[in-house]
């Protein structure tokens, strides 16, 4: 007892005992969070002693390591009140010092110029409130200001416990939808905020929630109140108060520094180690670690040794390199006969899993009209997406690039002018363009598309008479394929080829659209609705097409951009990527299914083969109709995880500099860890290490 008295004066009986009991708060909110997500997802969790007991003992780690940062308001808040403040010299001091930064702030440039606007003028609100709150407690007496602080903290602590339930709450949700804590799409969410609190909004009882959560709140808050009243009035000097704050700064410090993100990734269970973070704390890192550096968090080999791995990898009969530099993976293609030009229209699907479709087994009957098309089309049925997000999915379909680990190139700066299938286009004389049913803000659309050789058509050009439905995300399919029917005959009228991308958006939470369509009422809401919805969309496109001049001559592609979800409890589960794809055109091509297992970024090779163009590739995908067969590879990521897949392997590299070698599962994904040659794993490295490579130097642009 002797030993923890002066702790406990410290810590407990001093001003600074809010601080204290925020942790314990945050401690055990965070760990009813992690209890009701085990509780979720307990088919999936790998039951063992190890298991339950490091989730929950690395979580308490996490969990620690996220509250000094959660507390720091409150510690500057008690460390710095004083009472001396108001009175004798120092009252004219402090109050000379906020007049003087409110002057600062309203008439000089202070803040830098890239500041956010609206953040300056709360900043500037909140100087004037605070000079204007202290003028008054100048001359308010002892009492008053004991009601203030008691007011002020009251506030704010409610505020955080309500922050902190809130945030419980979210990560049901997310992890309703993600199996995961949060991650890179959470950041993109804060980013996108009119889209996502719309589509909050529009998927949940938000109203019901905020009540309910508020009240758990304020339930709380109650129970502690009489520990913060205390705490107002307890005469602790500025030592003590000092003591404790370098304490709670020096814990953050040191769980900044020294905590490793990757502690959680303890068993080979991926949602134990998921269990075992802390969506708070994940959230931060990925904010952070938005981009990966290859090199720095990847193993690599010689960057010599990765190239020359890559070119024999896409060595092909139709294909000649163009130098004998390692470095350089630019083929000329040139195929047998005429070239053709014919049109392409790409319709990427959103979220449109393998497993929607009865061809694969399905008994929902949510894909009539995309099963009925599988006997008249080229259909792909061991196509493997990129990755877990639409930006992946347009990276593969724009770039046939590997994705490379951090946030897709959709949205990283210095995106523009990359080789991609607009580019070649361009130089044959086709029109590109990409339309959206949506704002095509959104992920960076606009942009990536615009300054690669796309013309980017999005719902702004759609008149409100002609919208039959919308919500936060677009406009629904139909809307959308009417607008493309519109620029398609355009495009025709001109008398040039063209290459049009269609991206669906009705597929997507809130999953409402259009009264009196399917057998599904939108009042469901049921991705099962959303994904028969997107199905009559196409029916209705397609058939829509066949009465147009330009459908005899033009190729169609019907393609998802991810699986709907990708749970599991492994860390790359392989049929949470299994996409379908179907090559429509009558007359054009012959019907029949193509069992080679095929990569997302193939596409793109496979459609210019079916154009039988010559061209100049830096493409990593491969013509699937045309090469050779027996050396089929494909790539499925997450932002940190990332796999090379072939019929019999499955490598997976991780930060930091982790590769583990897998016998994949293509039925229920629990692929076998299992040793594998040095040559496959070396292959696997090197499409990554290449990729990387080529991006980093600003060789992977459009040729000129």
């Amino acid at each position: 007892m002797n030993i923890l008295s002066p702790m406990r004066s410290v810590f407990y009986n001093s001003r600074m005992k809010p601080v204290f009991v925020l942790i314990c708060i945050i401690l055990a909110i965070s760990f009813v969070t992690r209890l009701v997500l085990l509780i979720k997802a307990a088919s999936s969790f790998e039951w063992s002693v190890g298991n339950l007991l490091f989730s929950f003992l690395i979580g308490l780690l996490f969990d620690l390591a996220m509250s000094p940062y959660f507390v720091l308001l409150f510690v500057l808040l008690l460390w710095f009140q004083n009472e001396k403040i108001y009175h004798g010299i120092w009252k004219w001091v402090t109050g000379g010092v906020l007049a003087l930064l409110v002057a600062m702030l309203l008439f000089t440039n202070i803040i830098p110029s890239d500041f956010n606007g609206a953040l300056h003028k709360a900043l500037v609100y909140y100087v004037i409130f605070r000079f204007v709150v202290f003028v008054l407690l100048c001359f308010a007496g002892y009492k008053t200001r004991i009601a203030w602080r008691k007011a002020v903290l009251y506030l704010l602590f409610f505020l955080a416990i309500f922050i902190l339930c809130f945030n419980g709450i979210s990560e049901y949700f997310f992890w309703d939808e993600f199996t995961s804590r949060y991650n890179f799409i959470a950041v993109d969410y804060l980013v996108y905020t009119t889209e996502v609190l719309g589509n909050i909004q529009e998927s949940y009882p938000i109203v019901p929630i905020v009540i309910g959560v508020a009240l758990i709140a304020l339930t709380i808050f109650l129970f502690v109140r009489k520990h913060l009243d205390r705490s107002v009035t307890l005469p602790t000097g500025f030592a003590k108060r000092t003591a404790t704050a370098v304490v709670i700064i020096g814990f953050a410090a040191i769980s900044y520094f020294g905590v490793n993100s990757n502690w959680k990734n303890f068993s080979s269970n991926e949602v134990a180690n998921e269990i075992a973070g802390n969506g708070i704390y994940d959230f931060f890192k990925a904010y952070k670690n938005n981009e990966l550096d290859f090199y720095k968090f990847f193993k690599t080999i010689p960057d010599a040794e990765a190239f020359a791995i890559l070119r024999k990898e896409l060595a092909e009969p139709y294909s000649t390199f163009t130098s004998n530099d390692v470095f350089n993976i630019e083929r000329e293609i040139k195929y047998p006969g005429e070239e053709k030009k014919y049109n392409v229209v790409m319709i990427s699907v959103e979220s449109l899993s393998g497993d929607y479709l009865k061809y694969f087994g399905n008994t929902e009957n949510i894909t009539p009209y995309l099963d009925s098309l599988i006997p008249h089309s080229l259909f792909f049925k061991n196509l493997y997406a990129s990755g877990t997000r639409t930006v992946r999915g347009l990276e593969a379909l724009a770039l046939s690039i590997p994705p490379t680990p951090g946030q897709s190139l959709v949205k990283r700066p210095g995106s523009e002018g990359l080789f991609s299938i607009a580019s070649v286009l361009k130089n044959k004389g086709y029109t590109r363009q990409y339309i959206y049913g949506g704002y095509s803000y959104f992920d960076n659309m606009q942009q990536f598309f615009g300054d690669n050789d796309y013309d980017v058509i999005d719902r702004s050009v759609i008149a409100q008479k002609d919208i039959q439905y919308q919500n936060i995300w677009g406009v629904c399919d139909e809307d959308a394929f009417k607008m493309a029917l519109q620029r398609l005959d355009e495009n025709h009228a001109s008398g040039k080829p063209f290459f049009t991308q269609i991206m669906t958006v009705s597929n997507h939470r809130p999953y409402t659209y259009p009264e009196n369509k399917i057998d599904i009422p939108p009042s469901s809401q049921t991705r099962q609705g959303a994904v028969k919805y997107t199905d009559y969309s196409i029916n209705y496109f397609l058939q829509q097409a066949k009465t147009k001049p330009w459908f005899s001559n033009t190729i169609f592609v019907i393609v998802s951009d991810h699986c709907a979800a990708v749970a599991g409890n492994v860390s790359l589960p392989v049929p949470s990527y299994h996409i379908p794809m179907w090559i429509y055109a009558p007359g054009i091509i012959q019907p029949r299914i193509e069992e080679k297992l095929t990569a997302q970024i193939d596409i793109i090779p496979t459609i210019l083969g079916l154009l039988n163009l010559d061209y100049t590739s830096k493409f990593f995908g491969k013509d699937v109709l045309h090469g050779t067969t027996g050396n089929e590879t494909a790539f499925i990521s997450t932002y940190q995880g990332l796999g090379v897949l072939t019929d019999h392997s499955l490598v997976i590299q991780r930060p930091v500099k982790e590769v583990k070698t897998y016998t994949p599962d293509f039925i229920k994904g629990q692929s076998t860890e299992t040793a594998l040659p040095d040559s496959v794993v070396k292959k696997a490295i090197a499409y990554y290490q290449c990729a990387a490579w080529l991006i980093r130097n600003k060789k992977y642009n459009a040729l000129k």
